[in-house]
């Protein structure tokens, strides 16, 4: 069969067994994805072409289960502009997602204990700015005047079977002009209010994570150390205190 025979080859989806159309084939490792079944993949993954049908049913099981985590998640926090990031404090679990009614758009419900690390990138793109002359010819302003464009993006770093980034924009870009002075003075343009704004909100989300990420790491590390026996303050008897630090036998705290 020559090229154009396998172009219009009837293909089927490995997944779901519908035919698939013209242009609706998602190549895997060892067989062929329909777009509707790649559309309800997690938006973080990255390494659908080099999966196999095995695990691309794993991950599919895996989104069908997380829908019910979205049921259960009740915000209790919310960080981030267009993208959000979405606290359960309670329940130690968050979630990033763009879609305002995000209880349909099944986003990824993640442990507190699965973050690895946050930053925050900042790409800055600058050019000068000058003027036309009436011949055409362009020169620069004097003192020279410049435009500065930033994007900022932050970078969840997660442990997931599926994805180890959560990568996402921080709002538009944050437009900066500045010119020098005459008296030969720099301006910053990071000293711009709109991106100071920009930079604090980044710093807040990458705070939030880690500190959750901290905490949740200390109550596991406490929960695995062996516990001691002491005497009771209350009733004097030699006790292992339980989870939440009381006397077996009287239920006094004998915590310090």
């Amino acid at each position: 069969m020559g090229f154009f025979g396998k172009l219009f080859e009837k293909k089927n989806c490995d997944i779901c067994g519908g035919e698939i159309g013209l242009l609706g084939n998602r190549k895997l490792e060892d067989g062929n994805l329909c777009k509707e079944c790649a559309k309800k993949l997690s938006p973080w993954f990255s390494e659908r072409r080099q999966s196999t049908v095995e695990e691309i049913r794993s991950q599919l099981e895996y989104r069908e289960a997380n829908q019910a985590a979205v049921e259960a998640f009740h915000v209790t926090r919310t960080l981030g502009l267009d993208t959000k990031v979405l606290l359960d404090e309670d329940a130690g679990k968050f979630m990033v997602t763009s879609a305002r009614r995000w209880q349909e758009a099944n986003p990824d419900v993640l442990d507190f204990s699965q973050v690895t690390g946050c930053d925050v990138d900042v790409e800055e793109s600058k050019s000068e700015e000058k003027r036309e002359l009436p011949d055409g010819k362009e020169v620069s302003y004097n003192p020279p005047r410049y435009h500065y464009s930033y994007e900022f993006w932050v970078n969840i770093h997660v442990n997931s079977p599926w994805f180890d980034r959560m990568r996402f924009r921080l709002g538009n870009d944050v437009e900066v002009d500045t010119a020098a002075t005459r008296l030969g003075t720099t301006v910053n343009p990071r000293q711009n209010v709109e991106y100071q704004e920009r930079e604090r909100l980044a710093n807040e989300i990458r705070t939030a994570l880690t500190q959750v990420r901290r905490q949740v790491r200390k109550q596991a590390e406490e929960a695995a150390a062996p516990k001691q026996a002491v005497t009771c303050p209350w009733c004097g008897a030699t006790t292992t205190p339980d989870e939440s630090g009381r006397c077996e036998y009287c239920g006094g705290s004998v915590r310090n």
